[in-house]
């Protein structure tokens, strides 16, 4: 079943446990189990449909990975890989180029098809191949596939153009068994990228700085396999809240930090949401209606770009008019279409959407383009009069491992068709 339908109910109320992080720093760990020799063990990795793209992609490039649990994955690199990543699986998903710095790093040679994801705007590899290029290596685009060699990566200075978080994470990952140190400068803050790094130390990397614009790492001789557990979602957990922002009501989310999403939490509060830390997570709660505000998407710490198409969703309802400003990805507002059929006031121009708020939408039936498209779409539904009937619905379990069943326990009107 391929479709989720959603109906206006009463406010929400109750506690969820917010998932693993899965998409956004499970699979970027996966591929760094490459680096040690032997078994790995990931923990709170709640399957969605992005990591059996990845358990592929590893057991393509000769891993063992078989689950020992409901949420625990172990990734058995013991016998020599084989450096290719093939075309059918990566094409797939764009997190299957983090492959690309753990093959080179440790078979000194790697190969691996350009990949696909969602299409939300151009996103090119240039910063990787900067990187990797700056630190010895030689790489060719040729027929799909990125080519890349080496004898030995050596330690190199790093600038990167913008803060982006696929290439400080292949960086990094190449850059633990380099020769020397490498400092890479502008790099990503995201917490994910703090997970990353604090799994390659328990591994044994040296890497300092990470959460702040400069990394540097000394690279080692070789890597042991360890235990991990991913971090709590809070792409999930910011969903959740927004959607709390739509319906009204009180909620409590379970296993996220709230420090990841102050930003946000900054956001709501202004709105009219009041939003407080918990022993074990978040607290919120809103009224019927909130208050329009302007948002910028910018790298973290500022507003997440995964969370502007459930911002559209909640200004769409609120009182008053925003402007919310796209400064990450081009092609991010293709969703709005959809969302104007709910009877939504939003006009877009290049990177900008102002959003008009109504008091009600309109059921209808919609599609989703992408994981967050289709997740906001559904926010929507819940004040929107009538049925609304989310179409594609595959594209939200890339990332949300029950996103209907999460929604359901808040009290949500919400279920596949």
């Amino acid at each position: 079943m391929d479709a989720v339908a959603v109906r206006p109910g009463p406010p929400l109320s109750g506690a969820i446990k917010i998932s693993g992080a899965t998409k956004n720093s499970g699979l970027k760990q996966l591929a760094a189990a490459l680096l040690a020799p032997g078994v790995t063990v990931v923990r709170n990795l709640p399957p969605v449909a992005d990591l059996e793209v990845m358990i592929a992609v590893l057991r393509a490039v000769g891993a063992e990975v078989e689950w020992a649990g409901p949420e625990e994955l172990h990734i058995d690199t013991s016998a020599r890989l084989i450096p290719e990543a093939p075309y059918d699986l990566v094409s797939r998903m764009r997190a299957s180029i983090n492959v690309l710095g753990p093959l080179l790093a440790r078979c000194g040679e790697a190969r691996v098809a350009l990949p696909g994801g969602d299409n939300i705007g151009s996103r090119k590899l240039d910063m990787h191949f900067r990187g990797l290029h700056a630190m010895g290596a030689e790489l060719e685009v040729s027929h799909g596939f990125v080519e890349a060699r080496c004898n030995k990566l050596k330690g190199a200075l790093i600038v990167l153009d913008f803060p982006s978080v696929g290439a400080t994470e292949n960086l990094v990952t190449a850059a633990v068994l380099a020769k020397g140190e490498t400092v890479i400068e502008n790099a990503a803050r995201e917490p994910e990228i703090r997970d990353l790094t604090a799994f390659l130390n328990r591994m044994g990397a040296h890497i300092l700085g990470s959460g702040t614009s400069t990394i540097r790492i000394e690279g080692v001789e070789g890597l042991v396999p360890c235990e991990t557990e991913i971090m709590g979602d809070r792409i999930e957990a910011g969903t959740f809240l927004m959607a709390c922002g739509i319906a009204g009501g009180e909620i409590e989310l379970e296993g996220v930090r709230l420090e990841h999403l102050e930003m946000v939490v900054m956001k709501l509060g202004e709105m009219g949401m009041r939003v407080s830390p918990t022993p074990d997570g978040i607290w919120a709660s809103a009224p019927e209606r909130l208050t329009a505000v302007d948002i910028a998407t910018l790298p973290y710490p500022g507003f997440a770009t995964d969370f502007m198409p459930m911002a559209i969703a909640m200004l769409a309802v609120s009182e008053g008019t925003a402007i919310v400003t796209e400064n990450v990805f081009d092609n991010r507002f293709s969703f709005v279409d959809e969302l104007v059929r709910m009877g939504a006031d939003v006009r877009t121009e290049g990177r900008y959407a102002v959003v008009r708020g109504v008091s009600r939408l309109s059921g209808a039936p919609v599609r989703a383009l992408d994981v967050r498209a289709g997740a906001a779409l559904a926010l929507a539904g819940l004040k929107a009069e009538g049925s609304t009937v989310v179409h594609e619905w595959h594209h939200v379990e890339r990332a949300y491992p029950d996103f209907v069943g999460a929604l359901a326990t808040l009290g949500a009107d919400i279920h596949r068709v």
